[in-house]
């Protein structure tokens, strides 16, 4: 885990919801930054790992973890999942509206969102917030896995500017960025032009790299070369030489970013916009998904080039 250094502010009581491969860490660097956090998860066993690791405590339901809480974070699968953590509504109508987040928290308290979901969902749970005396913070985060390991995720939030100020200096336990983009379901819309720019950016780096193999390129040096010009890139740097060498394991995964698209070209129907290139790409991610590499990482896009 991180070594990272954090500033020195009062100590809070958090509850942290979600510990998949972000959740996780996310909620460590809490702890450790030295808030009192109570975690919960669908899967039991995976919050006693975590306290077991981190200390802190667990809770059986979201609405005992945010008991008492200044402030609830949550980072689940889809809207779905973000719904039952926070209303209580189970897909498997195996809970109850009492045992939702919202139904525990105390007045006053900021629930914030790291899912990756719709605006609307956003949209809707900040109204239902505000009409329980409660914030609601859409806050999505890009820089994968690593980045929630490392402490070095970027945060772009949406929701009123009172309760995004209170969160900001907590939520850099685990980012190096935390920005408000604008008023509830703008951090999501902002997510989803992250989304929108890599899907480009990674069929771009893919078609390039098979592009200059077939010309019998050494590609790693070609990228060494063109990665100190104009066409230098994070994916460049970070899974150029990955997708040379047919390796695919890191992180977020094909699965997840076909989600993310079906948002974001869901929102496009709504205001108009014009994705022909992200419509593409998406069905490219959908071969590959086809192909049995629904668990690649993204980068895996150039597998259907070769």
């Amino acid at each position: 885990m991180s070594t990272r250094t954090y500033e020195a502010m009062a100590p809070l009581k958090l509850a942290f919801l979600g510990l998949g491969v972000m959740g996780y860490p996310m909620a460590g660097h809490l702890q450790r930054a030295g808030h009192a956090v109570t975690v919960y998860n669908r899967t039991a066993s995976k919050a006693a790992a975590w306290v077991g690791e981190y200390g802190g405590s667990s809770a059986a339901t979201p609405a005992e973890a945010a008991a008492g809480a200044d402030i609830v974070f949550a980072c689940v699968g889809n809207d779905d999942d973000l719904r039952s953590v926070v209303l209580g509504r189970a897909l498997d109508g195996g809970q109850r509206a009492a045992d939702g987040a919202f139904a525990g928290m105390k007045p006053g308290a900021i629930f914030v969102d790291h899912t990756t979901a719709s605006a609307e969902v956003a949209r809707d749970l900040f109204a239902l917030a505000r009409e329980r005396g409660l914030h609601f913070v859409d806050a999505p985060v890009s820089g994968g896995q690593a980045g929630a390991v490392n402490g070095a995720l970027t945060v772009m939030c949406g929701g009123d500017a009172e309760p995004f100020a209170q969160i900001q200096p907590v939520a850099l336990a685990f980012a190096k960025a935390v920005t408000r983009v604008g008023e509830s379901g703008a951090g999501q819309l902002a997510k989803m032009v992250n989304q929108i720019c890599i899907a480009g950016l990674v069929q771009g780096l893919a078609e390039a790299i098979a592009f200059g193999g077939k010309a019998g390129l050494d590609m790693k040096q070609v990228l060494d070369v063109i990665g100190k010009g104009a066409a230098q890139s994070w994916q460049m740097d970070n899974r150029g030489k990955t997708m040379v060498d047919d390796q695919f394991n890191f992180g977020f995964a094909v699965d997840w970013m076909r989600k993310d698209l079906g948002l974001v070209l869901d929102e496009a129907r709504r205001n108009g916009a014009r994705l022909p290139v992200t419509a593409v790409v998406d069905q490219f991610y959908a071969d590959v998904q086809a192909a049995g590499g629904g668990r690649l990482d993204t980068s895996s896009l150039i597998k259907r080039l070769r």
